[in-house]
């Protein structure tokens, strides 16, 4: 990684969204997560999930020279431990409990990108181009029956020079605010990305913050904070 930037905007004191790094000889683990509620459940969800990434990836940390990371086996397991932990049953009426995130994991020896996601896509841009890795819609948990023993997809893609990816939750382009009280939508999230990617790093920050906040107060009303906010980027 050349650079990168964390925007991070908790709806309350503590958060149901959670960014998390680990390194490994030549791999640098980068995950961006949202989990189920926000404030002290969503947050109690997040030191779950911190917990057993830190003990999933220390686990096979022996074997990584010899088989290498997977992103997606990784959220395999992750999900397998989750359900089990939560004591979570496969019904007709099960909701969607668990973590909705980006895992992205890059070869510092191959330059290579791998991502596997819930629910959280990524957006890469790479010869002025974007494009978007769709996730596998499902969380990390459990979710309908016909996804009980489906596998996460893993994407591997040759990274370039000054090429810059994002990972995110849902919370900032889920935002109400403007003139219309609409929520701020996917399509401008993608659309301000596309306008900022070629900026220095903290500028980028700055300018999702400022845009946010913006969008928040009007002339006419302050809107509330709706969800906690999670925005990674990362330059190659």
């Amino acid at each position: 990684m050349q650079d990168y930037f964390i925007f991070y905007k908790p709806k309350d004191i503590v958060s149901g969204d959670f960014y998390w790094f680990k390194k490994f000889f030549n791999y640098n683990v980068i995950v961006a997560a949202d989990c189920t509620g926000h404030g002290v459940p969503g947050a109690f969800m997040s030191l779950l999930g911190i917990s057993l990434l830190n003990e999933i990836t220390y686990k096979h940390y022996r074997k990584i020279r010899r088989t290498g990371f997977a992103a997606s086996k990784i959220l395999d397991e992750l999900k397998k431990h989750i359900i089990k932990l939560l004591g979570q049953k496969i019904t007709k009426d099960s909701t969607r409990d668990g973590i909705d995130l980006a895992m992205c994991i890059i070869d510092e020896d191959t330059n290579k990108l791998q991502y596997a996601g819930a629910y959280n896509p990524l957006i890469l841009f790479q010869n002025n181009e974007m494009t978007i890795i769709k996730a596998d819609k499902m969380p990390v948990g459990i979710h309908f029956v016909d996804v009980k023993d489906k596998k996460f997809t893993n994407h591997t893609i040759q990274l370039q020079k000054n090429d810059v990816f994002y990972i995110f939750s849902d919370g900032y382009y889920d935002q109400f605010g403007g003139e219309k009280g609409r929520k701020f939508h996917r399509k401008t999230f993608r659309k301000l990305l596309t306008e900022i990617y070629k900026k220095p790093m903290n500028e980028q920050k700055n300018i999702i913050y400022n845009t946010i906040t913006n969008y928040m107060e009007n002339y006419k009303q302050t809107y509330k904070q709706t969800d906690d906010m999670l925005v990674v980027g990362v330059k190659i």
